[in-house]
């Protein structure tokens, strides 16, 4: 687990954690320690799940019961179902039940059977993966491309393959768990900027080559940040990267598809399409299927990930499912079809940013198909959380150590196949649930103000 948020005030407003165990703790508190048994660890991580269970209060490991369209119904890890407006599904542009995606699947069962039957190091790779790569690399604006099993395999065996025990890392504090351990993998030199802060990573660089060696350094960042829907300055950094003699890798898993130009992402949407040293992704948040991708400028990196990434060397390749999954909805993406639903996302976004705003909820970021909504202290979180599923809604609590501490979030993430209306009925729901779970004394108080201010 990384250490971004390790340098952390107490959770001092979360009065409720003192009140009820299941409120308390986080999954933090079940890494490290000495134990003579190595099943202590999650003996004791096991109670404190069953106790959040118990309580309703743990809204993870949940199960859809059908397609991730805008209604859905999960299985709860309690065994109780919700069901309602779904806003916790990452299909972007609701590509995966395309009737054109689902025939691409079907016709690569037909053709190729369904499973790939090796690593693309030996004999496991397919003759329409090699057609992914060059639409990939055509889509992106990059000569080179190398798929990966996952998007976190993508991000982790980029750092491990490239990155030597010697070289230096310097990376935006909230990017992604992959890229941490991957970094953390490959060498003690990880060093950690401040969020989207350009003059903080000059420093870093600066300060990195002013101790001499020839020591390589890669700088690392997010196109559009997950839990913040936030996005860097790309250009800033590729000329930082350039200035310092290091190399850029931007990972653009969120906004690849469903954002920019031709679903260019951030990279068209700032000018630098086609620009950056490196770009990696993945296929799940719009392109319907696993998998993920590392795209880069020079032939002998793209060859060299093949042979030194463990997380490729060492898996098997996308399924012929996958591929034909990713192939179309790429086209998709790439098409007017793909333009309209850009935009539906959009509508849909911006509605429910702004019927947000209306309830007096804290918006972070910028558009984008994420949409987090501050709540603060964790325990009022996960009380807030609890009350979702009655209100109607599936959204995904974040929580620490995810995100940082007194900072937990309600992530909603929105679909091309969402309405407008949905989303101003998703923004009441939430509202609803949020008083539902507010403390007497907060319900109270509020009724006071509401009294004098009718007085």
């Amino acid at each position: 687990m990384d250490d971004r948020f390790e340098e952390q005030e107490p959770d001092a407003g979360d009065t409720l954690a003192l009140l009820d165990p299941a409120l308390a703790g986080s999954t933090r508190d079940f890494v490290g320690g000495a134990h003579a048994d190595l099943r202590e660890r999650p003996r004791a991580f096991h109670d404190w799940l069953v106790l959040r269970r118990e309580r309703g209060l743990h809204p993870y490991a949940r199960t859809l019961q059908g397609p991730p369209g805008p209604q859905a119904r999960l299985a709860q890890a309690d065994g109780s179902l919700a069901s309602g407006l779904n806003f916790s599904s990452q299909d972007y542009l609701s590509l995966s039940t395309h009737p054109a995606v689902c025939a691409a699947a079907t016709e690569a069962v037909q053709r190729w059977g369904v499973h790939s039957a090796g690593s693309t190091v030996l004999a496991g790779n397919v003759g329409d993966g090699d057609r992914l790569e060059q639409e990939l690399a055509e889509h992106l604006a990059m000569p080179h491309v190398r798929l990966f099993p996952t998007g976190w395999a993508a991000g982790y065996g980029l750092l491990r393959a490239l990155v030597g025990p010697e070289d230096h890392v310097v990376m935006d504090q909230l990017a992604h768990n992959c890229l941490h351990e991957g970094a953390r993998a490959a060498t003690r030199h990880v060093h950690l900027h401040r969020h989207l802060d350009v003059a903080h990573a000059r420093t870093l660089l600066q300060r990195i080559r002013a101790r001499g060696g020839q020591h390589g350094i890669l700088l690392v960042t997010e196109g559009c940040f997950s839990m913040d829907a936030d996005a860097p300055d790309l250009a800033a950094l590729q000329a930082l990267a350039h200035e310092f003699d290091a190399l850029l890798a931007v990972d653009v898993a969120h906004d690849l598809g469903s954002m920019g130009p031709q679903g260019q992402g951030q990279p068209g949407l700032q000018g630098v399409h086609g620009e950056l040293d490196i770009v990696l992704g993945s296929f799940s948040k719009t392109l319907a299927a696993n998998g993920g991708f590392v795209a880069c400028r020079e032939a002998a990196l793209a060859e060299y990930l093949r042979y030194y990434a463990p997380t490729t060397t060492f898996s098997n390749t996308l399924s012929p499912v996958q591929i034909a999954v990713v192939r179309e909805s790429l086209r998709l993406v790439r098409s007017a079809e793909g333009l309209q639903r850009r935009d539906a996302l959009m509508q849909t976004v911006l509605a429910l940013r702004q019927a947000l705003h209306w309830q007096g909820l804290e918006v972070l970021g910028q558009p984008s198909p994420i949409v987090p909504v501050l709540l603060g202290p964790t325990a009022q979180a996960r009380r807030i959380a609890r009350a979702l599923p009655g209100q109607g809604l599936l959204a995904n609590l974040v929580e620490y150590p995810a995100v940082a501490l007194n900072r937990a979030r309600m992530r909603l993430q929105c679909m091309a196949a969402h309405t407008p209306a949905q989303a101003l009925e998703a923004a009441r729901r939430l509202g609803r649930a949020i008083a539902e779970a507010a403390p007497p004394e907060a319900v109270e108080t509020a009724q006071m103000g509401l009294d004098t201010a009718e007085a």
